[in-house]
């Protein structure tokens, strides 16, 4: 079961977390209140963001990475898998029901 990764503006995290649970992509999101520090375009930003871990599935994980990237406000979003190899059973069963994909 893959975990994504994803960074967003903090005004855009709760309308992509919704997004992605509603059209059943993730079964759950978390957010994390984090500040980013990065290079863009020859600069360096330094701005708040959230953090969200989105669950999902193995067949599931294409289309979330697709729906964030057409939510996501910025030209080049964050968006990176982390895949588990040891979880709860009854877990990736909770997140495998809730996934229709």
């Amino acid at each position: 079961m893959p975990t994504a990764y994803v960074t967003v503006p903090p005004s855009a995290a709760d309308d992509i977390a919704a997004a992605l649970v509603e059209e059943e992509l993730a079964a759950c999101v978390n957010r994390l209140d984090c500040r980013s520090t990065y290079r863009w375009d020859g600069e360096v930003v330094d701005e708040p963001e959230v953090v969200l871990l989105a669950k999902t599935t193995d067949r599931g994980y294409g289309a979330l990475r697709d729906r964030v990237v057409a939510l996501h406000p910025h030209e080049v979003p964050c968006v990176k898998r982390f895949d588990e190899t040891d979880l709860l059973d009854a877990f990736g069963e909770w997140v495998a029901a809730s996934v229709d994909v």
